[in-house]
């Protein structure tokens, strides 16, 4: 195989290099490339050995230049270029990826993060489908809870415009009792009551804008919980129905009729 000889080739270059420099250090001189002996066999051998038994795992990377390197470890500047490591046999056995760049690290979070939302989005909704299903049985009862929430917002506005009745009332006998005033001066009890119940009247007319709002919001809702409360009926029926023929299938007896599996006769 190519690739396992250009492995085994800058093994032994780099076996070779070891050799000499081991030797070297080792205070012997230099080793000719001749050099004989049993002393020098037994070196190469120990060296063969201690190599083999090292440099078992090989790394494949591509530099810069798109050049494919084999080595028994990967040099500083290639740290981050991503790599291959190579069995003894020139088999993968494990892929190291490179380094992302800031960019590619920020679209990973925003990747990551974008499907934490969705998982979330997933998670609230089938937790709403599981409280409509356990809630409600049949439709006409989420109409009677809809009726009953918007009797009790109408409720609240006819509260409101009452007692808009009353304080009008009220604010008409004041007037009546400022005009007895005459051209003389306005007591100033007449004009903070006034001022007080024009603030009043006010607040109860946003309470009532307010409550109108919610009447079509509530409208809204339960008539969108009644329409998925269909459709959830609806796949349950049919997986039900899809479980039931799986189950009920058997072989077809003499009249037609199916006979179910494992009760032959």
């Amino acid at each position: 195989m190519p690739l396992r000889r250009d492995i085994t080739q800058q093994r032994e270059t780099s076996l070779h290099h070891d050799m000499r420099r081991t030797v070297a250090a080792a205070g012997c001189g230099p080793v000719p490339p001749s050099a004989s002996g049993t002393l020098a066999l037994l070196v190469l051998a120990a060296l063969i050995f201690f190599s083999s038994a090292v440099r078992a795992t090989t790394y494949k990377w591509v530099d810069d230049q798109g050049k494919v390197h084999y080595t028994d470890k990967i040099p500083p500047e290639a740290v981050n270029k991503g790599s291959i490591e190579l069995n003894k046999e020139g088999v993968p056995i494990k892929k190291n990826d490179a380094a992302l760049t800031p960019e590619q690290r920020h679209a990973r979070e925003v990747e990551e993060e974008r499907a934490r939302q969705a998982a979330k989005i997933r998670d609230e909704i089938q937790r709403k489908d599981r409280a409509l299903l356990q809630t409600y049985t049949t439709e006409s009862e989420i109409e009677l809870s809809k009726k009953r929430a918007l009797a009790t917002i109408e409720g609240q506005i006819q509260s409101a415009q009452a007692y808009i009745a009353t304080l009008n009332k009220r604010k008409e006998e004041i007037l009546v009792r400022t005009a007895a005033v005459g051209n003389n001066p306005k007591p100033q009890s007449l004009e903070r009551e006034i001022t007080n119940v024009d603030d009043e009247l006010g607040k109860q007319a946003d309470l009532i804008a307010a409550r109108r709002r919610e009447l079509v919001v509530v409208t809204a809702r339960y008539d969108a919980d009644k329409q998925r409360w269909r459709e959830l009926r609806t796949i349950a029926e049919t997986e039900s129905l899809g479980t039931t023929s799986a189950g009920g299938a058997g072989t077809t007896g003499r009249n037609g009729g199916a006979t179910p599996t494992g009760n032959k006769k």
